[in-house]
């Protein structure tokens, strides 16, 4: 069976977000080479032939922290095992400030036709209270320079619900970021995870998020500037011109099958899902002795399928539809899940039609207790 989508993780940063929980090391050259060597050795054992898919998706960390020189190793390697063509959508996450001209002319020459880029906040002090090394003026800079290498599919990160911050402060970081008027935007409410900066002040009492009231209503200004701007609210997070969904990211949602590569990377291939080892010496180790550095294989059957088919699908504005539940499982929707439904439906997070069943407002509000609902007793 064809997999359609590759992740391939590159781990490294140059400073340590106090937010973030994704595996993530501090860049040296040193281990930037010898991971790539451990990288190049799993994709091989994964990948003996070139394969065909239809997105690439290179995340971090953050990849454009490589040199120039461990760029474009790292982009051949890319093109040896995939079939690179004008009609994938090939995408790499980017900090505001690590790409120069001659990065950005790697990407393009290696046909990177997508990029995805950490941005937050429109606002400096809020940028350095929260982590992050970049300034405002960095992604006006990098904007520009993408454009001019003909790379406009471009899609922009905000967060909302930080330490400090205001609705108008989160209103004057919308407007900032429509007025590029980029093709998609994601923007992420703060979740406080463990083995986080935030999480250790949280702890001690240093730290508050704003109000579950202000929250919710930078959401629901989000929604409706977004809206406004005529962008398609497609998923929960996310937001795009007709025709600039993330068919990578979709395909998480649709629930399909994808490679994984990089430490603490997640596959999802017919049957089981990989997940790789996180600490770096580890996963070189691992990956350099035998190209397979797993650390946990789960068997995913019909139950676990469909569970996540409810979870990842109601993510999207258009639901879940009840033809390709049919189709996948061979038993309906409702077959498996009436009880389900028809509690979150009188509690109003659910609603349904002859197609699909899909969030009401409230519901993406809640999404997280929606989705709950949907696990199946062994």
């Amino acid at each position: 069976m064809r997999i359609p989508s590759a992740y391939i993780h590159i781990p490294f940063c140059q400073q340590i977000c106090h937010y973030c929980d994704f595996t993530k090391f501090f860049y040296t050259e040193k281990q930037a080479d010898d991971y790539l060597d451990a990288l190049e050795n799993e994709m091989n054992h994964y990948l003996p032939e070139p394969v065909q898919v239809e997105t690439i998706f290179v995340g971090g960390g953050t990849p454009t922290i490589l040199s120039e020189a461990q760029l474009r190793r790292f982009l051949q390697m890319v093109d040896e095992h995939f079939h690179i063509s004008g009609d994938m959508e090939y995408t790499f996450e980017a900090n505001p400030g690590d790409l120069n001209s001659e990065k950005i002319q790697l990407l393009a020459a290696y046909g990177v036709n997508r990029v995805s880029m950490g941005v937050q906040v429109f606002d400096d002090a809020m940028l350095e209270k929260i982590g992050r090394l970049h300034r405002k003026k960095d992604v006006y800079t990098n904007i520009e320079a993408l454009l001019n290498k003909d790379i406009s599919n471009i899609s922009i990160d905000l967060m909302y619900a930080l330490p400090g911050q205001s609705v108008h402060d989160f209103e004057e970081t919308i407007d900032e970021a429509l007025a590029f008027n980029l093709p998609h935007y994601s923007s992420y409410s703060l979740q406080i995870e463990p083995k986080t900066v935030f999480y250790q002040r949280y702890k001690r009492g240093e730290l508050s998020k704003p109000p579950e009231e202000d929250e919710a209503v930078m959401y629901e200004m989000l929604q409706r500037k977004m809206n406004d701007a005529g962008l398609n609210h497609y998923e929960i997070s996310n937001f795009a011109a007709e025709g600039y969904e993330s068919q990578h990211n979709l395909t998480y949602w649709n629930n399909h099958f994808y490679y994984g590569f990089g430490a603490g990377a997640h596959g999802y291939l017919p049957g089981k899902r990989l997940i790789n080892i996180r600490p770096l010496p580890a996963y070189v180790k691992q990956a350099c002795e035998n190209g397979r550095p797993v650390l946990h294989e789960e068997p995913i059957g019909r139950k676990e399928m469909m569970e996540e088919e409810m979870f990842l699908g109601l993510r999207k504005a258009e639901g879940v539809q009840k033809a390709v539940f049919q189709e996948r499982y061979n038993r309906s929707m409702h077959n498996v899940y009436q009880e389900a439904i028809t509690s979150l439906q009188n509690r109003g997070l659910l609603q349904e039609d002859e197609v699909a069943v899909r969030l009401t407002s409230k519901g993406k509000m809640l999404g997280n207790e929606v989705f709950q609902a949907f696990l199946i007793d062994d």
